[in-house]
């Protein structure tokens, strides 16, 4: 039979993982740069970390993966970062040591949701966490870092797209409000919808069936319902936007996919070529009650995610070639099999000067030794002859100038060293 991946999954071949490499060294570059560490949780939860009843988002309700393990545990693969890391923070007292935690974390999250490009059911992102305290300044400095890092790898037209919803009393003034806004159009609505009015009116302004919806589109907003403590907190992050300069706008009718948040909200887009509507990267917001109902204190929070799958996208759309194929400094090619330990042995004094070099492993005959090394790029050929090898040298030929130069054999690691730090 054929084997074949699973349906909304997909490989990474590898002439392609040397983008995924650099994606994922500038992300630790710029985070560094931060001062944020890295945390890594696992891929599964026990079901609770995700299905609580205070979340009731699609993405909870209707695509996660879950199991029943052998053991009778009610366990789900993780669909986004911030629960895990949460779940984490708590159980590991992270709150003890220090008052702001600030973290980042990269890998795989699994939705069940219909494959289609740049969306699929095994994805990756990479996303930050700032967990301790209430501040506009720390809300204000996620968004400038998610906003910086887009920057950073060369995307133009980058933009912050900011809202508020709200303290918690904010909110519950908000949920009034859309319920008695939403209660004349129910039968009007998709199914989900119309159980959403009571329970949670919030997701019915990023449902997929309803979002061009007449009632949708003139719903309040959250910024209609603020208090002045919220209204005033919102102010402040805003101050703080606009000292550093970046290019933001207010969107009123932002509000994320994610139970979770309060307050802050934001999403970060791009002019891509070919990406039409669908511009925007990644984003996050703050949350308030997340520490505490997986156990913890009373604590707030503040984070961002971003589909790693879509910035490469956007990074091929717009032919930003941000990353290299390794480069292989050398390749060993032999005339004859007697050559090969030495070769092996020569291989190993490159490898520990540091340098990129391989041989062919598959006996082939000097002509397929060279094809092999141009196939690769190779940038010198160190070429073993048997005559050679008697006086102790090595031929070494610069495939760019076609330049060759007999070296001695206890020289040759040197030699290249120097010749590729030029």
């Amino acid at each position: 039979m054929s084997a074949n991946r699973v349906k909304g999954t997909y490989d990474v071949l590898p002439n392609e993982s040397h983008k995924w490499i650099k994606l994922e060294e500038s992300i630790r570059h710029i985070l560094n740069l931060y001062n944020i560490k890295e945390i890594r949780t696992p891929m599964m939860e026990y079901s609770n970390v995700f299905h609580r009843d205070s979340e009731g988002s699609d993405m909870v309700t209707k695509e996660t993966y879950d199991f029943v393990d052998r053991s009778n545990r009610a366990l789900t693969l993780r669909p986004e970062g911030t629960a895990g890391v949460i779940r984490s923070y708590v159980e590991n007292k992270l709150y003890a040591s220090q008052e702001l935690e600030k973290v980042y974390y990269i890998g795989p999250n699994f939705r069940y949701e219909r494959p289609q490009k740049g969306r699929y059911r095994q994805f990756y992102q990479f996303g930050v966490e700032a967990i301790g305290t209430v501040d506009a300044a720390l809300d204000a400095e996620i968004v400038i870092l998610a906003y910086d890092f887009i920057k950073r790898l060369g995307l133009k037209g980058v933009k912050v797209r900011v809202n508020t919803l709200g303290d918690q009393a904010s909110r519950s003034s908000y949920h009034e409000a859309l319920v008695k806004h939403f209660t004349p159009h129910k039968d009007e609505l998709c199914n989900d919808c119309k159980e959403r009015i009571y329970k949670n009116p919030l997701r019915i302004l990023d449902c997929k069936i309803d979002h061009n919806h007449e009632a949708v589109k003139s719903a309040p907003t959250p910024l209609d319902l603020l208090n002045d403590e919220s209204k005033a907190y919102f102010d402040e992050v805003i101050g703080y936007l606009d000292a550093a300069g970046i290019d933001y706008e207010i969107a009123p009718r932002l509000v994320r996919g994610l139970d979770y948040y309060s307050h802050t909200v934001f999403e970060i887009e791009a002019d891509i070529k070919g990406f039409g509507a669908q511009n925007v990267l990644g984003g996050g917001g703050r949350y308030q009650n997340l520490v505490k109902e997986l156990g913890g204190p009373d604590l707030g929070g503040i984070g961002f995610a971003f589909g790693m799958e879509r910035l490469l996208m956007a990074l091929d759309a717009l032919e930003i070639d941000f990353s290299k194929d390794l480069e292989v400094d050398a390749f060993v090619v032999t005339t004859s099999p007697n050559l090969r330990k030495y070769a092996m042995k020569l291989l190993y004094d490159l490898r520990n000067a540091d340098l990129v070099c391989d041989m062919n492993y598959t006996q082939k005959s000097f002509k397929g030794q060279f094809k092999q090394a141009l196939r690769l790029d190779a940038k010198y050929l160190l070429i073993l002859g048997d005559e050679e090898f008697e006086r102790g040298m090595i031929s070494v030929k610069n495939t760019k100038t076609e330049v060759q130069e007999e070296i001695k054999l206890n020289e040759v690691v040197n030699y290249l060293t120097q010749k590729l730090e030029k």
